[in-house]
């Protein structure tokens, strides 16, 4: 069984754990190799140690006990299409991917953000994600593009835009 939870700062480190290993199974032969190797687990710790004290919504997703993917949103950092929220992270390991787990992240999100009286949230996205056609899925939109630089790497980044908050609660 699975269960969608608030993150607790006792979850940093299971959550920087799902975080870099997404990133290594998800990015593979998109983000730099080198960058992928270089990701530590322990730095990543201590930052979501900081994050889960921030003004943002952070739920996981745990099964028996053990998170297996989280959701991170709040206010937008850059309000593409006048949306007011951001969803800032999503990630699951591998072996929790396509099993509705993602949907069911995004909704616990979307009902928190929406509490806190925002009303549209986006997200950015690497062009070469597999997993992108899972926000179209939910019900966003392509938005606009530009290009990032990760790892000495140049890569194209999408933004996707869901313009109604409470909508996507009820997916």
């Amino acid at each position: 069984m699975i269960l969608i939870r608030k993150a607790e700062a006792s979850d940093a480190a299971a959550i920087a754990h799902v975080h870099v290993q997404s990133w290594r199974t998800t990015y593979a032969g998109i983000v730099p190799d080198s960058y992928l190797k270089r990701l530590d687990e322990a730095q990543r710790a201590a930052h979501w140690q900081e994050l889960l004290n921030d003004d943002q919504d952070v739920f996981v997703a745990a099964r028996d006990g053990e998170v297996i993917g989280f959701a991170a949103g709040g206010a937008s950092r850059e309000r593409m299409q006048d949306c007011d929220a951001e969803l800032y992270a999503i990630y699951l390991l591998d072996e929790a991917q396509r099993s509705r787990i993602g949907s069911d992240l995004l909704r616990e999100l979307a009902r928190a953000l929406t509490l806190r009286g925002f009303r549209s949230m986006d997200v950015w996205v690497l062009a070469k994600n597999p997993s992108k056609e899972f926000y179209a899925r939910t019900g966003a939109h392509y938005a606009a593009s530009k290009e990032i630089e990760i790892g000495g790497a140049v890569l194209l980044e999408q933004a996707y835009v869901w313009p109604d908050l409470d909508a996507l609660s009820r997916i």
